[in-house]
């Protein structure tokens, strides 16, 4: 079982770039430089131009922000809604927890990502739309872990006896039930992380997603679809940093699934 530092290494420097970069680096997204058009990666534009002259660096940081808040954002909202459906139907059970099964089998009856066209093409495409469209689309992998690992840990001796001694609902949740749910959160926030960016990316790239002026790594590649043999920097290089990033997280979710895999093995 590896510690997997380089991939948390290159996360934070993926953080740091899109971030933090902008500080330093003086090139603008915007600016428009109509005598250096499909210029490939040179000393004034380290990682070249587009069709319109414009600074592929500076807006692959800019366009790292919207796809890393979108990532985080719709990821922690999915497995928030993910976590209080799935202990609540674990926990509860009985009509509760049938409501949850038919709610499940509603949601899963439609590919998901049909579900996210549907959705997307009745409103305008913005970060924050972009952010609830997916989470509403992204909960339900994580409800049903929740769900079957809190009906293991009801039926804990511990458990019933803090049932039979009346103990609060939300104390026995909050206190017992939450330390042990923990590590599978975190596995399946890794994981929507890094899918809520390819979903983002795969609508931006049919037109359907970040729309200009804004602008993500999804559809930076999307910009580059057309020129790409003869300027294939342009969608590169925004095509490196989701694989990257995507890359990451898979190594730290399967680090966490391995360490979560051998405590209860240990157990």
């Amino acid at each position: 079982m590896k510690c997997p530092c380089i991939s948390a290494a290159v996360l934070a420097a993926l953080f740091l770039f899109s971030f933090l970069g902008p500080l330093f680096y003086g090139g603008s997204p915007y600016a428009l430089h109509p005598d250096a058009l499909l210029l490939s990666p040179s000393n004034d534009f380290p990682l070249g131009t587009d069709r319109l002259g414009r600074d592929l660096l500076a807006r692959l940081m800019l366009g790292g922000q919207v796809s890393l808040v979108i990532g985080v954002g719709s990821a922690l909202i999915a497995s928030m809604i993910g976590l209080m459906v799935g202990v609540t139907a674990g926990f509860f059970r009985g009509g509760v927890d049938k409501t949850f099964v038919v709610i499940v089998d509603l949601f899963l009856t439609f590919p998901t990502f049909f579900l996210l066209l549907a959705l997307v093409s009745y409103v305008e495409a913005s970060v924050w739309v972009l952010i609830f469209v997916i989470s509403v689309t992204g909960w339900m992998t994580m409800a049903r872990m929740i769900r079957a690992e809190s009906f293991s840990i009801g039926q804990k001796p511990f458990i019933k006896i803090l049932k039979i001694a009346n103990v609060s609902t939300p104390k026995i949740i909050l206190k017992y039930f939450a330390p042990l749910l923990a590590p599978i959160f975190f596995v399946s926030f890794t994981f929507g992380v890094g899918g809520a960016i390819l979903s983002e990316s795969a609508l931006s790239f049919l037109g359907l997603g970040i729309s200009p002026p804004q602008m993500s790594w999804g559809s930076l590649i999307s910009e580059g679809k057309e020129v790409m043999q003869i300027a294939w920097w342009i969608s590169f290089f925004p095509g490196l940093m989701i694989f990257l990033v995507t890359f990451s997280l898979m190594q730290i979710s399967d680090y966490l699934q391995s360490r979560t895999n051998r405590k209860e093995v240990l157990g």
